[in-house]
């Protein structure tokens, strides 16, 4: 009987090149030594030691610290380069596939006045922050009726929500079959899947709503007191501490072109690699406005769909697709995760017109009230 072996957790881990040191890390430290080398090489004639300790110390702390330090499991180095990037990015993106437009009238009348007392026409948020808005570019284009999301160029991709099982209180028998039925579904995979564990606030307000509605309706006195002690008691909960759930959510993406041979694992086979290297946007473009290449792409991605559902099905994990609400609103909240919003939320198509109130039908001075307590109002 072979002995088991025994696999490590955490498969993301970089590999150590040289001691405890990464490639990443030995390279960050090497570059910063080779810089400090010619620093002092170029200066040792004329400075002394001390004012070169004093100048190199800092640098060489600070590079090290940026190799070897992590925050929130994240190396220091990709935490910076990101914090760079979102500095340098744009501040305030819209929607507009058009093209960006000026800014709107309540956002520049609270324009601040310039040091000549003339008022600064550049339009600014009600913090005094500048407003340069610039177009907002997301990976999905738009969500089709079936719920499929368009992702342009990079192909087609649909959401399925799966419920869970309880592993810790099963037998190591009934453990066992589960570990093997997800295994199955792992090895039939030939294209890449992504499992996302999310984790969203609860809201209750719609159940606290239904039971002190349907409250008066039960047969009995004691049901209608104990379905309002409970609305209560619901209410009570929900303010005292913040409630979260847990998401486990399937997302399957095929691309436009035809699929190109893989591994045994699903990643890409060498004639996936040549094919990248020679004419791979080409071949994108060209399938992008193919509509047949959509609707087998389509096909592929509700057969592979289909084969989830029914190799996952033994371990008791139901996968449900989800619709076109369902699936805009996880998108939505994925891209503001601090906002609540619900998956069952009905939001409006990408092709749907959105009306709202008009300004100029109600009484609305623009010399007394103020733009937010008017979209107060209108809210």
């Amino acid at each position: 009987m072979t002995a088991p072996v025994r696999i490590p957790a955490d498969v993301d881990m970089h590999d150590r090149v040289l001691g405890p040191l990464t490639a990443r890390q030995l390279a960050i430290l090497a570059s910063a030594a080779a810089v400090l080398y010619l620093f002092w090489f170029t200066t040792r004639s004329f400075l002394p030691v001390q004012v070169l300790l004093v100048l190199v110390l800092p640098v060489a702390a600070a590079a090290a610290a940026i190799a070897l330090g992590r925050k929130d499991g994240l190396p220091l180095d990709l935490l910076l380069v990101a914090a760079i990037r979102q500095r340098l990015a744009p501040r305030h993106r819209v929607a507009a596939p058009e093209g960006v437009r000026a800014a709107p009238v309540w956002l520049t009348r609270n324009a601040r006045h310039g040091e000549a007392g003339q008022p600064d026409d550049r339009p600014r948020a009600t913090g005094g922050e500048e407003v340069s808005p610039s177009a907002l570019r997301l990976p999905a284009e738009a969500v089709t009726e079936t719920g499929v999301v368009d992702l342009a160029g990079d192909g087609l991709a649909v959401v399925a929500v799966a419920s869970t099982v309880s592993f810790a209180l099963r037998t190591p028998a009934e453990q066992e079959a589960l570990v093997a039925t997800f295994s199955r579904y792992l090895h039939s995979l030939t294209a890449p899947v992504q499992i996302l564990v999310r984790t969203e606030q609860l809201d209750l307000s719609a159940q606290i709503t239904e039971l002190r509605e349907c409250a008066g309706a039960l047969p009995h006195p004691a049901l209608e007191a104990a379905a309002r002690e409970h609305a209560d008691f619901l209410a009570e909960l929900d303010q005292q501490c913040e409630l979260l759930r847990r998401q486990v959510l399937l997302v399957l993406r095929e691309p436009l072109d035809a699929a190109a041979p893989t591994d045994g694992l699903g990643g890409p086979g060498p004639l996936a690699v040549l094919s990248s290297l020679v004419g791979r946007r080409r071949e994108r473009a060209a399938a992008q406005a193919d509509p047949g290449a959509r609707r087998a792409a389509e096909a592929r991605l509700v057969r592979r769909l289909g084969e989830a559902v029914e190799l996952l099905a033994p371990a008791g994990i139901v996968v449900a697709p989800l619709d076109a609400g369902q699936a805009t609103a996880v998108l939505a909240a994925a891209c503001n995760p601090d906002r609540l919003l619900p998956t069952s939320a009905v939001l409006a198509g990408a092709d749907e017109v959105i009306t709202t109130f008009d300004a100029g039908d109600e009484d609305f001075d623009d010399e007394t009230e103020e733009p937010d307590d008017y979209l107060g109002r209108r809210s």
